[in-house]
């Protein structure tokens, strides 16, 4: 007998994995109870990357330096690399 298609994703998912179905739209949604129809689309849910946060030395020429003490600290999404937040360090 041949093993279900999605066989290994059903054992991921005993095993405690989060599972995602594509939906009709094209978007993956959390499925906490699958009904792992052969003709969806599942995966394992993928671990959010972290944001980035980097601190600079701000001069009031608008140059940067690195430096154990900085004034400015700036947030980026780590999924998207867009700049969620600026903040003036005092």
């Amino acid at each position: 007998m041949k093993p279900h298609k999605h066989s290994e994703l059903i054992k991921a998912w005993a095993d405690g994995a989060e599972i995602q179905v594509l939906n009709y739209s094209g978007e993956w949604g959390d499925a906490p109870n699958p009904y792992w129809a052969e003709h969806y689309e599942y995966r394992i849910k993928p671990k959010p990357k972290p944001d980035i946060v980097v601190s600079r030395w701000v001069f009031k020429d608008g140059s940067t330096a690195q430096s154990s003490q900085s004034n400015v600290k700036y947030t980026f999404d780590g999924e998207t690399g867009e700049l969620k937040s600026a903040e003036v360090l005092t």
